[in-house]
């Protein structure tokens, strides 16, 4: 990588400033989640609302994560959905949690970046992955191939073309140095060109010690999936610092966490929301993926014993409760993770109940009313 560039990508771009009396920058993960008795479009207008309100309230990123072929998740295109989003915010940052590299040929990848850098100059990321964001049957279906391991196996070289497209910089006599990803740098240097040579900073994502690994050897950001792996959360962690390589990008390690959280005026309201996203998770699981059901729905079900014993460990992991008990929760995940930054999912069926627990977890923390 050229060392000016990732001089001027790493300029305020990767590290966050906590706001209020929180120790760590707050951000926000959205799913596009879809609710019983809700459409696609309404999901997407509140993901809008939740990002304005999120940028409103301080929070410091806004990321969107790629999945397939489930009902009740509407991320199956983070780029376009970013687009639109940028179009609505002035000042949050928005980015990938991530984008899924081996779905994906790189070139594609770094030209929808490169427009959306120019649509939000200084305010993308780019969130990498190397799982399908769906089932087998699904990944076969977008690769084009059945062959799905290699695609995993092979991620260190996707990254590494990705990396040369969005600084445009493969060596004299590759196969690819005529092929430029536009927008990008190689407009700065056409004639009468003015394009800036910045581009989004690259983040990898991982629920394992794989892109941990890698992350540090590399000197990226990583963030890693909490929300849905909590037992190796501490272990990558610490092999992310321990591989860590000063680079272009960091002179330190940078990690932050997703974390499922929702507050409510109540606990028990809370209790109520949550519950209809570990019933979300019990059908996906067993291969029966739907929308969002109403807490009313989730209030009723009759889980099996197995069931139940699923939820009250998926549960165990959401952090939720009062404004006081989630700030208390996130405080001690913090503590105990070392993480540099949490990335908030607040999974329920209404985006009313979302938008609230953003609200009040930024009244929590004291986080400023930006206007």
């Amino acid at each position: 990588m050229d060392e000016n560039r990732g001089e001027a990508n790493r300029g305020g771009q990767i590290r966050g400033t906590a706001g209020g009396t929180a120790s760590v920058p707050l951000s926000v993960l959205d799913l596009v989640t879809v609710g019983a008795g809700r459409t696609a479009s309404q999901a997407l207008r509140t993901s809008v609302d939740i990002a304005r309100l999120t940028e409103r309230r301080g929070y410091h990123r806004f990321w969107v994560a790629e999945h397939h072929s489930m009902p009740g998740v509407a991320s199956s295109s983070p780029a376009v959905i970013l687009a639109h989003l940028a179009a609505h915010t002035e000042r949050i940052r928005l980015g990938s949690g991530g984008v899924m590299l081996p779905n994906h040929a790189p070139l594609v990848i770094a030209e929808q970046f490169g427009t959306l850098e120019a649509m939000a100059p200084g305010r993308v990321d780019l969130g990498l992955g190397r799982a399908p964001g769906t089932d087998g049957a699904t990944a076969a279906a977008l690769r084009r191939t059945d062959r799905l391991n290699e695609g995993a196996d092979d991620f260190p070289q996707q990254l590494a073309e990705l990396t040369r497209f969005l600084d445009d910089d493969f060596p004299d006599g590759h196969p690819y140095a005529r092929i430029h990803a536009v927008p990008g740098p190689v407009q700065a240097t056409s004639p009468g060109g003015v394009q800036s040579p910045a581009r989004p900073p690259v983040w990898l994502l991982g629920s394992s010690g794989f892109s941990a690994r890698l992350a540090g050897v590399l000197g990226l950001p990583f963030a890693f999936a909490h929300h849905f792996s909590a037992r190796n959360t501490v272990p990558a962690l610490d092999l992310y610092r321990e591989s860590f390589t000063p680079s272009a990008v960091l002179d330190a390690p940078y990690a932050l966490i997703g974390v499922s959280a929702l507050a409510a005026e109540t606990e028990r309201e809370a209790r109520r929301q949550v519950l209809t996203g570990a019933l979300s998770m019990v059908r996906l699981r067993t291969g029966r993926p739907g929308l969002v059901p109403t807490p009313e729905e989730a209030e009723a079900y009759d889980f099996s014993p197995m069931e139940r014993e699923f939820v009250d460990s998926w549960l165990a992991d959401v952090v939720h409760g009062t404004p006081d008990e989630v700030r208390g929760g996130l405080d001690a995940l913090t503590k105990r993770t070392g993480a540099d930054e949490l990335m908030i999912t607040a999974n329920a069926h209404g985006g009313e109940a979302r938008l609230r627990s953003y609200e009040l977890i930024a009244d929590a923390y004291g986080l400023p009313d930006l206007g």
